[in-house]
């Protein structure tokens, strides 16, 4: 199968996927950290907004946790600028606010985020927020929510729709594709995006069940994802009853 061709069966799905959202006149705030899956969301919402005609925002968060968060930032801005995008920057103190409120520096910064989110959203009035969460995020987060102790429903996956507030819709438009998908979104389109450097510091739980706990598994079995997205959509519908 050619570029092209490939290219056309990833939009396909990323459009059926989302066909019974974002209408004329609704406004998205997208959160977008310059990563690869951040810049794929906000590409592809830019371009259905054109069809839908529906208004794209961004938002950025500076954890200032990393010597790179700067750069980043700069990254974003820049590429906002080329999409035609309004970006809100938001600065978090995550070791301060790990610190004061006795929290792992990952649970920290997921507070700083919906925070900052939250605020931006307001601001504009948003109807959604988008997040770029996909669907092997969706596996990972099976595995950690195992290693942490769970009920049934944390093992439901990430929702793909859940309420930020009483204005606010959370979506996240990617959940139906593979990370493989998006980084061939991205190459097709020729669309810069960073690596973020800590992605590879296994000293964050998700990064070691994603780099090394994963791959261990798949050896045994390869269906291995395939085989916890259906037992998360079984506990899904039995969480529903």
């Amino acid at each position: 199968m050619d570029k092209k061709s490939f290219f056309s069966q990833i939009w396909a799905k990323l459009l059926i996927s989302n066909k019974d959202f974002f209408k004329r006149g609704d406004k998205v705030l997208v959160g977008v950290s310059g990563g690869a899956d951040s810049v794929c969301l906000l590409h592809f919402l830019t371009q259905l907004a054109q069809k839908k005609r529906f208004r794209v925002y961004a938002c950025h968060i500076n954890h200032s946790l990393r010597e790179n968060a700067k750069k980043d930032e700069l990254f974003t801005k820049k590429l906002c600028e080329q999409l035609g995008v309004e970006l809100f920057v938001i600065t978090k103190d995550v070791k301060n606010i790990a610190l004061k409120n006795k929290l792992s520096i990952e649970h920290a910064a997921r507070k700083a985020r919906y925070s900052a989110f939250e605020s931006a959203a307001k601001k504009i009035n948003a109807g959604y927020l988008a997040l770029a969460h996909h669907l092997d995020d969706n596996v990972e987060t099976f595995f950690l929510n195992i290693l942490r102790g769970t009920k049934a429903k944390g093992l439901t996956g990430i929702p793909r729709v859940r309420p930020l507030n009483k204005n606010t819709v959370i979506i996240r438009p990617l959940l139906n594709i593979r990370r493989q998908d998006v980084i061939n979104y991205v190459k097709f389109n020729k669309l810069k995006f960073i690596t973020d450097e800590t992605n590879s510091d296994e000293k964050y739980t998700r990064n070691w069940v994603r780099n090394k706990l994963l791959p261990m598994v798949e050896k045994k079995q390869p269906q291995i994802r395939e085989h916890i997205l259906l037992i998360s959509k079984d506990l899904e519908k039995e969480c529903r009853k």
